[in-house]
């Protein structure tokens, strides 16, 4: 029997960081296989776990929780046949909902010798808040249906702060395990040992299969007059909802929307109309009750390639490191679109290789090994990649 171990996480939150440390101070010597599920056309992560000698199965298309659900079970099926693993290890996009991947582990798992052993949300304690307000469809997700939750970014955060991202989270989930000391201070086996040992596996896959049944049944659904992103209006021949030409009822856009504002502000690069105080994509603002940056509100059902886009290219273009330096910098001004994360590696004016990663307000960039070519991906709300391709131009 393979275990089947899921480690989800809003992006950038740090699961490849946590499959790095399991597999070398957990899983070491054991048949483990990674499938990642990468949110966009150029996959990236496969080359950062290159060096741990782990048999990486990359899917590009989308997400594991929408247009992969029917190819999710041929590649799983594949792995097995080909590798004959121990334990299997899922990296899901992170704009993919858990719910839906755990589904998409039963509905294969009758045919396959395979059992869900855990689930792990990763979560940005500096940036959990900001996430729940404006992407709480998605984030949200992750977190109600995970056995054990792994703060990341702990050591960035006050201790009230901390408080107060624990508190968010039992909001949503009082039963998971929380891990909030740093990963660094953590030796791998001791985390495994705490993923594995959740007790609310059993009763939280059952709640998967009965509460998203009636989820998955009314996504792509939309009618004349329904709500789409948390705003009524109607869909005319030839026009899209989240992010796409419709038409708007009192001047507003769905996914980007254009709202009053003060202060001259932006959010994600939107312009929105402020009322509590609270940050969106490292912006503090102010929201109407009920309303979240981009339009999208808790509890509307969407896949993530209505609302999140991604733009990416391989190229053999050379950078240097404060080229990138001042390119990630940019991301932060909203001129590009509302940018949730971007990485990539690129070759250096030097013969090195410079490796980076990006979220709201916060990047970090490394020396890396050299790949068979340049590559960099970025995601986010309302891409404006026209501008991109010009960032990004060596």
């Amino acid at each position: 029997m393979t275990k089947i171990d899921v480690v989800s996480g809003f992006l950038g939150a740090g699961k490849t960081t946590l499959i790095k440390k399991l597999l070398k101070e957990a899983l070491d010597g054991s048949k483990t296989v990674l499938i990642e599920n990468e949110f966009g056309e150029i996959g990236i992560d496969g080359g950062f776990l290159k060096e741990s000698g782990i048999e990486i199965k990359e899917m590009n298309s989308g997400c594991i929780c929408c247009s992969l659900v029917g190819d999710f079970g041929t590649s799983l099926k594949e792995v097995i046949e080909t590798y004959a693993p121990e334990r299997i290890l899922i990296e899901p996009s992170g704009v993919g909902k858990l719910s839906d991947v755990l589904r998409a582990v039963e509905n294969v798992a009758a045919d396959l010798e395979v059992q869900v052993n855990s689930a792990v949300a990763v979560v940005d304690a500096s940036k959990a808040k900001m996430y729940i307000k404006n992407f709480g469809e998605f984030f949200i997700n992750q977190i109600e249906y995970a056995g054990t939750i792994i703060l990341s970014r702990t050591d960035k955060v006050n201790a009230a702060k901390l408080q107060e991202c624990v508190a968010l989270i039992q909001e949503h989930n009082n039963k998971a395990t929380i891990i909030t000391t740093p990963l660094a201070e953590l030796e791998g086996r001791a985390v495994l040992e705490t993923i594995e040992g959740a007790d609310t596996l059993e009763d939280m896959m059952k709640e998967v299969l009965e509460r998203t049944q009636e989820e998955h049944a009314h996504h792509h659904h939309h009618h004349d007059g329904e709500e789409c992103c948390g705003h009524e209006h109607h869909h005319h021949d030839g026009e899209e909802c989240c992010g796409h030409e419709h038409h708007h009822h009192d001047g507003e856009e769905c996914c980007g929307h254009e709202h009053h504002r003060h202060d001259g502000e932006e959010c994600c690069g939107h312009e929105h109309h402020r009322h509590d105080g609270e940050e969106c994509c490292g912006h503090e603002h102010h929201h109407h009750d009920g309303e979240e940056c981009c339009g999208h509100e808790h509890h509307h059902h969407h896949h993530a390639d209505e609302v999140f886009t991604s733009w990416g290219k391989e190229s053999p273009a050379k950078f240097t490191a404060e080229r990138i330096e001042s390119i990630l910098t940019s991301l932060d001004s909203g001129e590009y679109g509302a940018i949730l994360r971007a990485k990539g590696m690129v070759p250096a004016e030097d013969g090195t290789w410079v490796y980076f990663d990006y979220v709201p307000q916060e990047h970090d960039i490394r020396t890396g090994k050299p790949e068979v070519t340049g590559k960099f991906c970025v995601i986010g709300a309302q891409l404006r990649e026209d501008k991109l391709e010009e960032l990004f131009r060596g």
